[in-house]
């Protein structure tokens, strides 16, 4: 088959490889329809999350058609069924599967040990994404080999397009789990930075959510423009100073309730000099990630506010002012998504037309242009904001 490989530092050529084969009777095979380029999915073209390995197969956002199981399906899924794939591997009876916490599930990381290692305790196993998280080959491909898949898999229903299901995969949920950990109230500002594909769901969420007012901030026009047509004050924080705004809208109390959907690739600025900072020491390897979104956030957001994180970090940030988190009551809400614990109300909300998250797809290529179109939506070029492949 052909798939999206890893071969290094911005290097994701399409290979043929072999086939997947169910290895296990609770597997399923997917011949996929539709996949996509996540934003995460940047992080490891730019090789700053460790553990990946030349030959790994890329993607976490996919979906198709049920083309073999194995003999353990426990009547939930046959051959035919069309499927969107969550990118966290549950196996549904562990103690955080049985609590809603998906993401950290206990038994669906083959590389258990390592992940202890990494993060003091194991994680979910996820696709495409590293040896810290499994090493499961990725969805940017033909067929993908579905571990736990009578768990690990959303059916929906023929009358949903593609454009609108795939990305209950992913950036959906992510982005409403991270309005829903705002505890969003009718008198709420709600501030979203980064206007990304996640942050186009934080937004749309925030809004659904019943939040006051909505503001989003990049410097993209093009993404600007997206979050404003879903409702969002937009601030572009290479023309206008995002303190400053915020203070105005807020009437100088600061906003309630902070969303960062940008995470370890913060924005280089002169305008910035932290950004600049974390840079050079990032190039030096003296600290894995540039949080200047999490410092300006912890700075702006009020006294007793909600910090929600559903950017991706990979390991040690610098000059935090913990002081400052400590010393207005603020409360940090992170993590991988619980994608299956959303579900059933965001498909409830694409078909009573509440929510169209095709929205945010700019462009529609085939599999074998991957490697093209993952240089395209690092440098924004073309307007791009949210890649669709067609294997």
């Amino acid at each position: 088959m052909r798939a999206l490989v890893w071969h290094g530092k911005e290097d994701i050529r399409c290979d043929t490889v072999t086939d997947p084969e169910i290895e296990h009777p609770r597997d399923a095979i997917i011949k996929v329809s539709s996949c996509a380029i996540c934003g995460s999915d940047l992080h490891l073209f730019h090789n700053f999350i460790p553990a990946m390995m030349p030959g790994d197969i890329m993607g976490h956002e996919t979906m198709g058609e049920v083309v073999e199981t194995g003999s353990d399906m426990r009547g939930k899924l046959k051959k035919g069924d069309r499927v969107v794939i969550p990118f966290t591997i549950l196996c549904g009876e562990c103690d955080q599967c049985k609590r809603g916490n998906f993401s950290v599930c206990e038994r669906s990381n083959r590389n258990k040990g390592m992940a202890e290692k990494a993060f003091g305790h194991t994680t979910a196993g996820l696709f495409g994404y590293t040896h810290l998280t499994g090493g499961y080959p990725g969805g940017q491909a033909e067929y993908l080999r579905v571990p736990f898949a009578d768990a690990t898999h959303i059916k929906v229903p023929d009358s949903m397009p593609d454009e609108q299901a795939l990305f209950l995969s992913d950036i959906l949920p992510t982005g409403w789990q991270a309005a829903v950990h705002c505890d969003i109230e009718p008198t709420d500002t709600v501030v979203v930075w980064g206007c990304g594909p996640v942050g186009q769901m934080c937004i749309r969420s925030a809004v659904l959510l019943g939040a006051k007012q909505v503001v989003a901030i990049d410097c993209l026009t093009e993404r600007l423009s997206m979050a404003e047509a879903g409702g969002a004050i937009t601030i572009n924080f290479l023309e206008e100073s995002v303190i400053e705004r915020l203070n105005e809208l807020t009437q100088g109390k600061g906003p309630e309730k902070c969303i960062d959907a940008v995470g370890l690739e913060s924005h280089v600025s002169m305008a910035q000099p932290d950004t600049v900072y974390d840079r050079a020491k990032q190039m030096m390897m003296l600290e894995n990630d540039r949080p200047h979104v999490l410092r300006e956030i912890i700075y702006v957001c009020r006294p007793g506010g909600i910090v929600s994180i559903p950017g991706v970090y990979s390991g040690l940030i610098d000059k935090m002012p913990m002081g400052m988190a400590m010393n207005k009551g603020l409360t940090f809400r992170t993590g991988q998504t619980h994608v299956n614990r959303w579900t059933d109300d965001l498909i409830r909300l694409i078909e009573e037309g509440k929510l169209d998250p095709s929205f945010v797809i700019t462009h529609t290529e085939n599999l074998s242009d991957g490697p093209e179109m993952y240089k395209l939506f690092r440098d924004k070029q073309d307007s791009c904001i949210k890649v669709v492949l067609k294997p």
